[in-house]
């Protein structure tokens, strides 16, 4: 008989069993603290939430609508399928769900300016648009095979007031447009906050995005 593997909880070094953890710069380990710290508060504050609630509910359409798949669900004889339309979304994918909650967060902190990642764009549309709405700086890093694969995302992005970088180092795709974004980061952490789009990078992004 297996028993059920417990889910691991993070502890206060970022850290799930021996996953996880913060293994970054040193120029960065002072804005890390910095910004775990201030999610943990802003997460249990209800105004913040409230704010970020209304930006959910009234810019970007969540709770997304929940469809019956009815032609489907009859073709597998029994079985009621439905799809949470996460593509109704503002910007078109759930993406933009990480972004109000990140950028509402470096608003708080003070920041004027976002950076951020993205492989085949629906980030960094996100990141793109939340940054117009907020009336923030925005910068995204790209590898640049994706932005030829993705030209019409690069085009939303520039008509959103982003600035796209392309990069050219490795394999121009989506792990080395992270260590560019990161990169960028540690050279101008006084304005600038790193809207990480998947669940990755340092404590407490791994939390935050999830």
């Amino acid at each position: 008989m297996q028993t059920k593997k417990k889910t691991l909880p993070e502890n206060k070094f970022g850290r799930f069993g021996e996953f996880g953890g913060q293994y970054i710069p040193e120029t960065l380990m002072h804005e890390v603290t910095k910004l775990a710290a201030a999610y943990e508060h802003y997460r249990h504050d209800s105004q913040f939430q409230q704010e970020l609630k209304q930006l959910l509910v009234n810019y970007a359409n969540r709770p997304s609508l929940l469809y019956h798949a009815q032609r489907m669900s009859a073709d597998l004889g029994g079985a009621q399928i439905y799809f949470k339309r996460e593509d109704l979304n503002h910007t078109g994918s759930h993406k933009i769900n990480n972004v109000l909650g990140q950028v509402l967060l470096a608003k708080k902190l003070g920041k004027t300016r976002v950076i951020a990642e993205t492989g085949a764009g629906q980030h960094g549309v996100a990141i793109a648009t939340v940054a117009a709405l907020m009336g923030m700086e925005c910068e995204i890093f790209m590898g640049e095979v994706d932005t030829k694969r993705q030209a019409l995302n690069v085009y939303r992005m520039e008509l959103l007031g982003a600035k796209v970088h392309a990069i050219t180092t490795g394999t121009g795709t989506l792990k080395d447009a992270v260590n560019a974004a990161m990169q960028e980061w540690s050279r101008r952490t006084t304005d600038t906050h790193y809207v990480i789009g998947s669940v990755m990078g340092p404590a407490p992004f791994p939390a935050m995005v999830a």
